[in-house]
């Protein structure tokens, strides 16, 4: 089952089954990709990434000394990928015609985990609200990223420009996809966007880290093509983004997502970003989509 939300003009649409972004428009302009009813959401399109982002090597981690073991959900490189939430049904919490909020449970995990989200349209674009609580008796580390596919209105991706806040690039293993160091910076490399590039011919799969925030304290990363664009904003808390640009998205051929995450690909490992919750604690974090005209 899909969930509409409609503000003025705009509209977008969730789904109870991961509780992703299915689509959304403004006046019929499309500012993410979309995907029909009840398919599976394509190469990971709107996903909610809770309790990780992006990979875990080998499918397994640490925490006080215990191995803590993950089902293998990239077998071709032996990974766990993003999460545990994006199959499960979610829960409505309240559906008010402009804002939509659900929830679920996380049980298998050291501490069971209750993780909500709000999706919000308002006269400035969409607002997604990411909350995480510990209703367990142990603490534990966490992290929280999402899978959006923002466009540019009607442009195809090649007309486009993009910009990241992103400082520093984290090198990867090109076979499994994990951190094969730490991240360096993105100065003087092929990975500098801190100022817009023509996306024609690039081609990424690649977390970057270092977003820093703007003078309001928000994190911006700006897709513009020649009739206007879109920006995808974030909390802070949200230091990395990773971008990955398919060939192939269904129905559109070349897509971006530009994915806000709060921690890099298998931080379950290194450590770096986690956010650690003690029993009772909750956790919050924004990010959303807001349309730019020219």
């Amino acid at each position: 089952m899909s969930l509409e939300i409609v503000h003025g003009a705009a509209r977008a649409v969730i789904t109870e089954t991961g509780a992703g972004l299915q689509s959304y428009e403004v006046g019929s302009v499309p500012y993410s990709e979309t995907f029909g009813y009840g398919e599976t959401p394509p190469l990971g399109s709107g996903a909610v990434l809770i309790p990780w982002p992006n990979r875990t090597a080998d499918a397994q981690w640490h925490l006080d000394g215990e191995v803590q073991k993950l089902e293998v959900t990239e077998p071709a490189r032996g990974n766990a990928i993003h999460g545990l939430v994006r199959r499960l049904q979610w829960t409505v919490l309240e559906n008010v015609g402009s804002s939509v909020s659900l929830e679920v449970e996380i049980g298998d995990w050291p501490s069971r985990l209750r993780t909500t989200i709000q999706y919000a349209l308002d006269d400035y674009g969409l607002t997604v609200t990411h909350g995480v609580h510990n209703l367990g008796d142990r603490t534990v580390p966490f992290g929280v990223g999402t899978h959006p596919y923002p466009r540019a209105g009607n442009a195809l991706t090649d007309s486009c420009t993009l910009q990241l806040a992103a400082t520093t690039v984290l090198p990867l293993d090109p076979d499994r996809m994990v951190p094969s160091g730490p991240a360096v910076p993105v100065a003087g490399t092929q990975y500098d966007f801190l100022t817009a590039r023509p996306l024609a011919g690039v081609h990424l799969d690649t977390p970057f880290g270092g977003c820093l925030p703007g003078e309001d304290g928000l994190v911006r990363h700006v897709l513009t093509g020649p009739d206007g664009g879109v920006q995808l904003w974030a909390d802070p808390d949200f230091k990395w983004v990773q971008v990955f640009t398919p060939g192939e998205f269904p129905g559109r051929g070349r897509a971006i997502a530009i994915e806000p995450m709060t921690c890099p690909p298998d931080a379950l490992n290194s450590g770096i970003d986690l956010i650690t919750l003690a029993p009772g604690q909750s956790w919050a974090g924004r990010w959303g989509i807001t349309p730019l005209s020219t």
